[in-house]
């Protein structure tokens, strides 16, 4: 049972972590590489932003998970050979694609639906103009926004990538969610993202859904000490046995909105997954979740800036790569490298 003090430090954060507004005005960026710019397609493709908003403003009413599955589908491509869209690559009988390694395996089909028919009507509208890779980029910062998010402006200008990421480098960079905080930060610090980026980057899961596979490790054989027994209670009921195939939200307090209750969720032992909880249980990480639990404002303020310092993971630009007619494939002629796939594993990225 809590006592008395940690009931307090609970009601104090559920206090100062209201909902602030959802659009501001300037953010702190990171420095943008060359080739990147605010306003890329200011001349060549000026409605492109109302396209992508229009679109996922309806697409969203009608799946409300859709927001996450963008979202999501922005940090694989990203932290997996860079922000290239390879991962929306189909493949062929030819090789492996990146889509059908096992960490990608739960990204939703419905995401790389809606950034296909993104695609044609932004081609529709300015004619093949805009990398399908800019096309994730912001799709997701829209997914944050129409959520409840902020708004925020995206660094646009890449090309998309003309080869394929191995399974051992999906593996390596896209850490499993049993991770601990040392695993994350060791995976992490290989992209030049620091422990604040992790622990800020992570909030992405204020939205969304996990699967039983993926948290059975905090249940079975026996239940984590770390996590809240009630909450564990609620788990046991969605996920009774290993292998169950179900799903539970990762923020049981407002699963649909992006705000700074995945982190309230953190300090109250109801994260979902490992790499979820050891965030607040490791104390390189636990002053900074506190620091977004009780102020979403600075949440806000430091998500814009980690997702900008992502979203130029070793972007393409200029002459490099191309801007693909079809999201799914790269463009007739390509000149691009199959890699060889192996290592099997039930890994579900986080």
């Amino acid at each position: 049972m809590a006592s008395a003090a940690a009931a307090a430090l609970l009601l104090l954060v559920s206090s100062f972590a209201f909902l602030s507004s959802t659009t501001v005005a300037a953010f702190d960026y990171p420095p943008l590489v060359d080739g990147l710019s605010f306003d890329f397609y200011k001349s060549t493709c000026p409605s492109l932003k109302s396209v992508v908003r229009s679109y996922l403003q309806q697409a969203f009413k009608n799946d409300v998970g859709l927001a996450a599955g963008l979202l999501r589908v922005h940090f694989h491509d990203c932290f997996v050979q860079g922000c290239d869209g390879s991962i929306l690559l189909d493949g062929s009988a030819g090789g492996p694609s990146e889509k059908n390694a096992p960490p990608n395996l739960t990204l939703r089909p419905t995401a790389f639906k809606a950034i296909n028919d993104l695609q044609a009507l932004i081609t529709k509208a300015c004619g093949q103009v805009v990398s399908c890779a800019d096309i994730t980029a912001l799709s997701a910062r829209d997914s944050v926004f129409l959520s409840g998010g902020p708004d925020y402006e995206v660094a646009v200008g890449r090309r998309d990538g003309l080869s394929f990421a191995t399974t051992n480098d999906v593996l390596k960079f896209l850490p499993a969610p049993s991770s601990n905080v040392t695993v994350l930060i060791n995976a992490l610090n290989q992209l030049n993202l620091d422990t604040t980026d992790l622990v800020t980057l992570s909030g992405g899961h204020t939205i969304g859904i996990g699967h039983c596979t993926s948290f059975q490790n905090r249940l079975f054989p026996s239940q984590d000490p770390s996590m809240d027994k009630t909450y564990a209670k609620n788990l046991y009921a969605t996920c009774p046995a290993v292998n169950t195939v179900n799903t539970t939200v990762l923020d049981i307090r407002t699963p649909n909105t992006f705000d700074n209750k995945y982190y309230v969720d953190l300090m109250n032992r109801q994260g979902l997954f490992t790499s979820d909880q050891d965030l607040y249980t490791d104390k390189r990480t636990r002053d900074i979740v506190t620091s977004f639990a009780v102020n979403q404002q600075l949440f806000y303020e430091r998500f814009v800036y980690s997702m900008t310092k992502m979203g130029q993971l070793n972007v393409l630009t200029g002459n490099k790569g191309e801007i693909r007619k079809n999201c799914s494939a790269m463009n007739t002629g390509s000149k691009f490298l199959w890699s060889v796939a192996d290592g099997e594993g039930e890994i579900k990225g986080f």
